[in-house]
């Protein structure tokens, strides 16, 4: 266990009970009683209020309360790597409230997650192509808060250019590459679009109304039934090239 879970854990044990020993902690958390000792000690100094008493054990103000956002080491580490993703492959706007959002949780950490956070050693690098990906993030998240129509000038893999009026429905990242899940309004379906392939992108002054036909848990369910049937089909190619190889 990691030293700054165990802390947390620490203080948790002894909320929970009047009194506890250094032995019951010990016990409870699986270290040896100077570990206690030292924890509780280091809990002291960064401003916890505990009490000990010789031949009883350890008291936890009742006053005391942990700040409404108290995490575990890991999960301080999923959020710094969360902000540092954020900062790297969102765009501008995202990328200022990360660090806005991270420096908030800071000053409300004790000491000892305040120097897990200092020494998180998780990374999230940045390539020419991050900042290409974000380069419509922000128009596109603004647009779909606000359900406005959009005109895409868009660039397929095969290099055919278009032209299209879209509603925006949401964003997804894949690893590689951001993608915008839309109703085009010149296909009549749905479609997805690469972000880095947008050339060109104009706010209409168009608001969508909600439309149980055309929505984002439909969009969802569409491309799940459509890889459901593309993972069908292959499997079937696979089979019936087996049964060949069999009969040769």
């Amino acid at each position: 266990m990691r030293r700054a879970d165990r802390l947390f854990q620490l203080v948790q044990l002894l909320r929970n009970r009047r009194f506890a020993t250094a032995e019951t902690l010990a016990g409870e958390l699986g270290i040896s009683k100077r570990t206690v000792y030292r924890d509780i000690r280091d809990l002291e100094r960064s401003g916890v209020p505990i009490r000990g008493e010789v031949g009883v054990g350890y008291q936890l103000d009742r006053s005391f309360e942990l700040p409404p956002m108290a995490f575990t080491a890991q999960e301080l580490e999923a959020l710094i790597l969360g902000a540092r993703f954020v900062e790297t492959w969102g765009d501008r706007d995202l990328a200022i409230a990360a660090r806005g959002a991270m420096a908030k949780i800071e000053a409300v950490l004790p000491e000892p997650l305040r120097r897990a956070n200092a020494e998180t050693a998780l990374f999230a690098p940045g390539t020419r192509t991050a900042s290409d990906m974000a380069r419509f993030l922000g128009p596109l998240r603004r647009a779909i808060a606000s359900r406005t129509k959009l005109r895409l000038a868009y660039t397929r893999a095969d290099g055919q250019r278009s032209e299209r009026t879209i509603r925006p429905l949401g964003l997804f990242y894949w690893g590689t590459s951001w993608s915008l899940g839309a109703w085009c309004e010149l296909r009549a379906d749905y479609r997805n679009f690469r972000s880095d392939r947008i050339s060109g992108l104009e706010a209409l002054d168009e608001v969508f109304e909600d439309d149980e036909s055309i929505s984002l848990t439909d969009f969802i369910e569409t491309m799940k039934a459509e890889a459901e049937e593309a993972c069908a089909a292959w499997r079937a190619r696979e089979r019936a090239r087996e049964t060949c190889d069999d009969d040769a």
